[in-house]
């Protein structure tokens, strides 16, 4: 891996041995809600620091804090902080802009919001670099392992995966040189090689150029294996009562019943300069109704697009789409309304769905709303039970998407495609950002709906435990294309080809 040995020409990354110091760090809401209560964290030069928690616990304001990017409204009402010998609640804006800029990097949990859907990879790393050279521009692209032999930096973040627009956005934040580099969830959604990949950089970016690294994580191996210290914030709001383990049922006989959805010959591709570049070769599949199917491969491997050309928000190029044995239109916008609430997707990142002008409850309601599937007089009730079901208080109803963690939104987001009603709910990384207990509250919520009403689920993720825990049959992508499609036990136990079994670690045919 190139690391860049040069980026800091004196090779230290700043001057401060402790550049990061809180002390008792409370922060409090608009309306006077504690977003964290008595937040401590020292970050050393040279050291990586993991903040540990169950969402909603304050890790992410935390870190906000320490970059000076609250939410609106938001204020410090006790405590400390000093980042590199500035307090970030005192400084001017444009001190803080220049400190952010030079020497202090903060990476969001959502970082495709963070990219400019009009620049194209080139030009969103040279907005920001110290070196904007085209050798430098690659280095920082083969750094978060991102492909340099093609054509990935003329494109723009639409036309990227989600995994890869969060190496994007951590090649800018590096591309800055900083001192201190804030994280927020920085592999969630990445697969379990790259995730190990991306952990082994940061942790010689602190050893070698000693960076001060702080991140937050709920991947308790990873941060077993990449932090210096560890710093676990205890929860501060109270949770909605979770929901007891389901019991894992026998796989399903997906041959028994006619499928709910089928995908045949789906071809996609994304358009740039008049050229159309497929991403997606001929895909075939088959959902029947209270089934699941899991969907893994590597980040850029066409997972999400997949998922979005089948609800319609990608156009197909290709194959066709159909519910219930009657084909549906390419683009969401020409199909129906029924059609539509029956194909409902959670998307990786929740800031997609969730409109930042509207407060949770009024997300939820709409759809209920819209597509009649509650009496007006029982609509408040309903809401109020969708967030239950999702782990959520009642009271979240009143909050905006932007007063959330990012678990908190991700369920938030969940509540809002089940009031939809669907019959197909197709799920891109919706545990990624939880912690273990509210992935496994929510992952037996959609059990329950599979098998009680017949739901078909669609579940892409990079946990392949979850996987292989919760699906029925398998399809394994690879560079646009089906490698491996079938029941789930057979493949995991068995793997045929090469690529299934570089993801499950195992010898091609293995039992």
């Amino acid at each position: 891996m190139n690391h860049m040995p040069r980026r800091y020409p004196q090779g230290r990354a700043g001057t401060d041995d402790v550049p990061v110091r809180v002390s008792g760090l409370t922060i409090a809401g608009p309306d006077g809600r504690l977003l964290l209560k008595d937040g401590s964290l020292t970050v050393p030069q040279g050291r990586v620091v993991a903040l540990t928690g169950p969402s909603g616990c304050g890790k992410t304001t935390l870190l906000r804090a320490v970059a000076g990017v609250l939410p609106t409204g938001a204020q410090r009402t006790a405590g400390t902080v000093d980042v590199l010998g500035h307090d970030p609640f005192t400084l001017a804006e444009t001190e803080i802009r220049a400190l952010r800029r030079h020497r202090l990097a903060y990476l969001g949990q959502d970082p495709g919001s963070g990219l400019n859907p009009r620049m194209k990879v080139r030009r969103l790393l040279a907005e920001v670099a110290a070196d904007r050279t085209p050798e430098a521009l690659r280095a920082l692209l083969e750094e978060v392992r991102l492909p340099t032999d093609g054509d990935l930096a003329d494109r723009r973040p639409g036309a990227l995966s989600g995994g890869q627009q969060r190496r994007v956005a951590l090649a800018r934040a590096l591309a800055r040189r900083p001192a201190v580099l804030l994280l927020d969830e920085p592999t969630a959604g990445l697969d379990p090689n790259l995730r190990d990949e991306i952990g082994e950089l940061l942790r010689h970016l602190a050893t070698s150029q000693q960076l001060a690294v702080a991140l937050s994580c709920h991947d308790a191996d990873l941060v077993s294996r990449l932090a210096d210290d560890v710093v676990e914030l205890s929860p501060r709001i109270r949770a909605a009562a979770r929901r007891a383990p389901a019991a894992r049922s026998a796989p399903r006989d997906v041959t028994a019943k006619p499928p709910v959805l089928s995908v045949t010959g789906l071809k996609a591709a994304f358009t740039r300069r008049g050229r159309r570049t497929p991403v997606l070769h001929g895909i075939d599949l088959t959902v029947p109704a209270g089934c699941s199917l899991g969907v893994v491969g590597v980040s850029g491997s066409g997972k999400t697009t997949l998922m979005r050309t089948i609800v319609g928000l990608h156009r197909a190029t290709g194959g066709t789409v159909t519910l219930d044995g009657r084909s549906l239109r390419a683009s969401a916008t020409r199909r129906t309304r029924e059609q539509r609430r029956r194909i409902q997707l959670v998307p990786q990142d929740p800031l997609g769905t969730l409109n930042p002008g509207r407060t949770v409850g009024a997300a939820i309601r709409r759809p209920l709303t819209l597509h009649r599937r509650t009496d007006p007089g029982q609509i408040a009730d309903r809401v109020r039970e969708l967030l239950d079901q999702v782990g959520l208080p009642a009271d979240f109803a009143d909050r905006y998407p932007h007063e959330l963690s990012g678990g908190q939104r991700q369920r938030a987001s969940i509540a809002r495609a089940l009031a939809a009603d669907p019959d197909v709910l197709v799920c891109d990384e919706v545990t990624s950002a939880l912690d273990a207990e509210t992935a496994l509250s929510v992952m037996n919520l959609l059990d329950e709906l599979r098998h009680g009403r017949d739901l078909a689920l669609i579940l892409i993720s990079h946990d392949l435990r979850l996987v292989e825990d919760r699906t029925d049959t398998l399809l394994v992508l690879s560079q646009g294309q089906a490698v491996e499609y079938g029941p789930t036990p057979e493949i995991f136990a068995a793997p045929a080809h090469p690529v299934t079994a570089s993801l499950l670690g195992v010898p091609v045919g293995a039992s």
